[in-house]
């Protein structure tokens, strides 16, 4: 089931079982193939421009609430708990479960059925726990999470796409 309140966007592709929570958000040329297993996602979390979700046999991809996956991540078959974020480019393979609140950087492989603990920061190929996500960190990620609601809400909509002003321009990057 699709929550009547999400965004999928123009050359997204949502296959099969998928079901997306409330203010949940699908980027440009993103896909999520749910056609031998179910993709379940929570609410308010985004799948960024490129991203690919697909599943094996009985291994479903869920995803909790509040995440913000990166673009042109890969998760596959794995499970994601609330408030994580998944970097530009990470991989989660088959089994593998995230634990609340972490960080996956960004190019981190996460292989099979690794189970990685709440509040965890992994880098690396393999992905390799480097400390414990700090406070400002978890809080980081949901605001992030809560940005990608507040911008498919004010810039798309059933009319189209909004422009960014020149003002919004010149903010800084960062």
């Amino acid at each position: 089931m699709v929550h009547p309140d999400t965004f999928i966007a123009p050359g997204a592709q949502v296959i099969g079982n998928v079901s997306l929570g409330e203010g949940s958000s699908v980027w440009f040329g993103s896909i999520l193939r749910a056609d031998i297993a179910a993709i379940t996602i929570g609410r308010f979390t985004n799948i960024q421009d490129g991203c690919v979700l697909h599943v094996s046999f009985n291994c479903p991809l869920v995803i909790g609430d509040y995440v913000s996956v990166g673009h042109r991540a890969v998760l596959h078959g794995c499970h994601i708990s609330h408030g994580v974020l998944v970097g530009m480019g990470a991989i989660v393979l088959d089994g593998a479960e995230i634990g609340e609140g972490s960080i996956i950087g960004a190019g981190a492989v996460i292989p099979p059925g690794l189970k990685i603990p709440p509040h965890s920061l992994v880098l690396g190929v393999p992905g390799k726990i480097i400390r414990r996500v700090t406070p400002a960190e978890e809080e980081a990620n949901k605001k992030r999470a809560r940005h990608y609601v507040q911008l498919w809400q004010e810039k798309y909509h059933p009319g189209g796409f909004t422009p960014i002003t020149a003002k919004e321009e010149e903010k800084p990057c960062y």
